[in-house]
């Protein structure tokens, strides 16, 4: 990829105070873009952007919660006025929070659906009627795995994954005679904060490896867990030239977990 591709663009990139939104931002400012950050993490954000600064990147932080539409409404509007058109947005926020079905708290609920669907929505729709206006723009989801395959303890998460997901389909096809493409990332499990919440020891990333028959997994074909690199990566490519062509497209990178479903 040719760095002048992204040099300059604008993106923007939701649930950009950690784990796998932090890496994002970080390789999309190492080939020049200019970073506005979003998170609910007001002070966890600010030490992510000193960072980014520290290496002579242009990032700026902008703390909100993206369930909350007038929050996201306010804080793209300051993005479009104090950095310039948004080039490209990245749907990184998550929310996981487990559990049984019939002992699920609807709060948890609620909360799942507010952050991996609403937020998405939110933050789609107010970046998009700015780049219709423009007739450009890449906008990038990150999903998960788990919308393509049943997961025990899984649901309210491969739930809401799986509306991201369509959502996000619906959106390029709607928003592709403005010249603007959509497209999907579905991690499976990557060395992530919120994959190691999961586990109670490091054994644990053996049995996500090899399978849990009981639980109806089969593991990770290719023997590995994934990276932060390797999602980043896949980004790179979304928003960049070399996918000129390609929208409504859900790219799956989970070493062969889901068997290509």
């Amino acid at each position: 990829m040719d760095k002048r591709e992204i040099d300059g663009k604008i993106a923007v990139i939701t649930g950009a105070a950690g784990g796998m939104g932090q890496f994002i931002a970080e390789q999309l400012a190492a080939q020049g873009a200019v970073i506005a950050a979003i998170d609910r993490d007001k002070e966890r954000l600010a030490i992510c952007i000193e960072e980014l600064k520290g290496k002579g990147y242009r990032a700026s932080a902008y703390p909100a919660d993206i369930s909350d539409a007038a929050a996201v409404e306010n804080v793209i509007t300051a993005v479009e006025s104090e950095l310039g058109p948004i080039d490209i947005l990245i749907n990184g926020a998550g929310v996981l929070r487990p559990g049984p079905i019939d002992k699920y708290d609807k709060t948890d609920w609620d909360v799942s659906f507010a952050g991996n669907v609403s937020g998405v929505f939110h933050v789609s729709q107010s970046v998009s009627r700015h780049m219709i206006e423009r007739k450009r723009g890449s906008i990038v989801t990150i999903s998960s795995n788990a919308g393509h395959m049943p997961r025990m303890g899984m649901a309210a998460y491969g739930a809401s994954k799986a509306a991201a997901t369509m959502f996000t389909k619906c959106l390029g096809l709607e928003l592709a005679q403005h010249n603007i493409r959509c497209n999907v990332i579905s991690p499976g499990s990557t060395d992530t904060k919120m994959l190691r919440q999961l586990w109670e020891d490091e054994q644990d990333a053996e049995g996500t490896i090899n399978g849990q028959p009981e639980a109806y997994r089969v593991g990770i074909p290719l023997k590995k867990i994934g990276t932060p690199k390797d999602i980043s990566e896949a980004v790179l490519f979304f928003v960049s030239d070399q996918s000129s062509h390609i929208t409504m497209y859900d790219m799956v990178i989970d070493g062969g977990a889901t068997l290509g479903v």
